[in-house]
C-alpha cells in the first residue's frame, strides 16, 4: 500500500529531513511512526500526501507513483486517503453531519449515499446523537471523533493520522484508539505518528522509529522505545 524506496528530503536551508529511507507498509497493517520532534515524521507524512516532493527516491501510495504524478492528479490521490490531524481541522460553521458530509460532497457522491454513509460512520464513532451540533459545542474528544468520521466516510484504503491523541486526556485517547482498531480490523491500513508512549507500548503493533531522518528501528510488535 505504501512504499518508499531510498527516499531523501533536503530542504533549501540544508536541513536533512529524511536520509535514504526505505519502508514497505502492506495492506491492513497498523503502523506507529515514532521519534523525537524534528526527527522527520511530519516530512514523512507530507511526502505521502504529496504536500512535499522528495529530493531523491521513489514513493508509491496505493499503487500511485506520488513523485511523478501530474499535479492535476494530486487531489484524486488525497481523496483516496483518510487524513486526521491533532488539531481536528473541522469547519466551524458546519454541523457534525455537514462536516462529515463535506468529504463526500468533494467527490460528488449521490445525496442518498451521503445520508446513509454519514449516519453509518457517526454510529461507528458514537456521535449519531450529536449530528446537529457545531464544533464549538463539542469536547476535544468529540471533535476528534468527527475528524475520524470525516476521514473514513469515503472508505479509504489508507488512513494517515498525525498525533491524533496529542490534545486529548488519556481516557479519551483510548476511546479514540478503539475506533482506530475497529477501522483497522475492517481492513484499512493505518499509519499513525505519535508521541503517546502508553498507547504504543500497550497495543504492540508495528513500530517504525525515525531519528535524524533515518529509520533506526522497525519492529513488528514494537514498543515506543524512548524515555517519557
Amino acid at each position: 500500500m505504501i512504499q518508499l524506496k531510498d527516499v531523501s528530503k533536503v530542504y533549501e536551508n540544508g536541513t536533512v529531513a529524511l536520509d535514504h529511507v526505505s519502508i514497505d507498509i502492506g495492506k491492513g497493517e497498523f503502523v506507529f511512526l515514532v521519534g523525537a520532534s524534528g526527527a522527520g515524521k511530519s516530512t514523512f507524512i507530507k511526502l505521502l500526501l504529496r504536500e512535499e516532493l522528495p529530493t531523491a527516491g521513489e514513493i508509491r501510495v496505493a499503487g500511485r507513483n506520488v513523485v511523478t504524478m501530474p499535479r492535476r492528479e494530486v487531489p484524486y490521490l488525497r481523496r483516496g486517503l483518510g487524513v486526521i490531524f491533532q488539531d481536528y481541522r473541522l469547519l466551524p460553521d458546519k454541523t457534525v453531519f455537514e462536516n462529515v458530509a463535506f468529504a463526500m460532497q468533494v467527490i460528488e457522491a449521490p445525496r442518498r449515499l451521503m445520508q446513509r454513509s454519514v449516519n453509518a460512520v457517526l454510529d461507528v464513532v458514537g456521535l449519531r446523537d450529536k449530528y446537529k451540533c457545531f464544533p464549538r459545542q463539542l469536547s476535544g474528544g468529540e471533535q476528534q471523533r468527527v475528524a475520524i468520521a470525516r476521514a473514513i466516510v469515503n472508505d479509504p484504503a489508507i488512513v494517515i493520522a498525525d498525533e491524533p491523541t496529542g490534545n486529548l486526556d488519556p481516557e479519551t485517547s483510548w476511546d479514540i484508539m478503539e475506533i482506530f482498531e475497529r477501522v483497522n480490523r475492517a481492513g484499512t491500513t493505518i499509519v499513525m505518528a505519535t508521541h503517546d508512549r502508553n498507547i504504543v507500548d500497550a497495543m504492540k503493533r508495528r513500530v517504525i522509529a525515525i531519528e535524524d531522518g533515518q529509520v533506526v528501528r522497525d519492529e513488528a510488535r514494537g514498543g515506543y522505545g524512548y524515555e517519557a
